[in-house]
């Protein structure tokens, strides 16, 4: 009854929004000439990795988005997107998945979006960090969540400097779109309270047989000279299993260069809740703190070029300290 009372809320809310828009809608539409655009974005990388004395080279093509965008009137856009990825570190085979196909509105202080749309957990931290074909932001890289999944999401201006989100999610992500009777509810509140500094929280919660609701704070400053952020994360019953809790922070900051040219820096910490009873924490395996710096140019518009380097201490015992260097690039069209 709760999930049928909100989801009739969260309609309501839109019906509304869209009825107040309407008029000023059909007047912008008038000399509006229906247009698209193709687009691609590709991720690749050489990296040589050094632990216990060994090392390893590889070549990867992380990443390719190949996708098209459609603007039926200035208010309404269809977008399809193919994600392309590597499934697991050295197999040899790549891997296509519907990301997105959606239909958004957007008039005025009210967007929704309906189909198979981005989240909004991380997308704020994803564009303050600005480097996602080197690496995830926090929440994406230790699947906190999904960038991706089928729904229905509702943004609203409340003020010039204040936005709320609301999302109703199948809770699967991208990559397993079936159906089922459990929905997961986010919301989330973005505020700009000075000139380029951002701060958000957010919430989400999805009930099977075991609760699973994450907590996020968000922190940033993104001048044009630096950029400067800080998240927590805290995620309570992992996977909707009992007990498996686990939270981290990442800092990062980017220091902008002449030339297209930046430097940056980011710092993550993971770990998670032990069980009672258990010797370990129930994710030591993948936990740990990474280090990453390095410098990005950029000889042409569509493409970007990054030697970094990377550290990362596991903190399960016994593990050693791996020391990687990487060469990613970016091109997009």
């Amino acid at each position: 009854m709760r999930k049928i009372r909100f989801s009739l809320l969260l309609l309501i809310m839109i019906s509304g929004s869209l009825f107040a828009q309407s008029a000023n809608s059909e007047k912008s539409s008038v000399d509006f000439k229906p247009k698209g655009d193709p687009f691609v974005k590709i991720f690749s990388n050489f990296h040589y990795t050094t632990m216990d004395g060994n090392g390893q080279p590889a070549f990867e093509i992380t990443r390719a988005y190949l996708g098209y965008e459609y603007f039926f009137s200035p208010v309404f856009l269809g977008k399809v997107n193919f994600d392309v990825g590597n499934p697991g570190v050295g197999k040899l085979e790549m891997t296509a998945y519907l990301k997105n196909a959606y239909l958004q509105y957007a008039d005025g202080n009210v967007t929704v979006a309906l189909g198979l749309i981005g989240t909004k957990q991380f997308k704020l931290q994803e564009k303050v960090w600005g480097y996602r074909y080197l690496l995830k932001s926090f929440m994406d890289e230790y699947k906190f969540g999904a960038s991706a999944d089928l729904g229905l999401s509702v943004n609203y201006n409340l003020a010039k400097a204040v936005s709320v989100d609301l999302t109703v999610l199948n809770g699967e992500g991208y990559k397993k779109l079936q159906s089922d009777s459990v929905l997961m509810y986010t919301a989330g509140i973005t505020a700009q309270p000075a000139k380029n500094l951002w701060a958000r929280i957010y919430v989400d919660y999805m009930k099977k047989d075991v609760a699973q609701s994450t907590y996020t704070g968000f922190l940033g400053y993104t001048g044009k000279i630096f950029t400067a952020a800080g998240e927590y994360n805290y995620q309570k019953g992992h996977g909707n299993v009992a007990d498996h809790d686990y939270s981290g922070v990442s800092v990062y900051t980017v220091l902008k260069m002449k030339n297209h040219m930046n430097l940056f820096a980011r710092f993550d910490h993971l770990t998670s809740k032990k069980v009672d009873g258990a010797i370990e924490r129930w994710n030591v395996s993948k936990e740990g703190q990474l280090y990453i710096a390095g410098m990005e140019f950029s000889p042409v518009k569509g493409i970007k070029i990054s030697p970094n380097l990377r550290g990362w201490n596991p903190a399960q015992s016994g593990a050693g300290f791996a020391t990687s260097f990487y060469l990613n690039l970016e091109m997009k069209f």
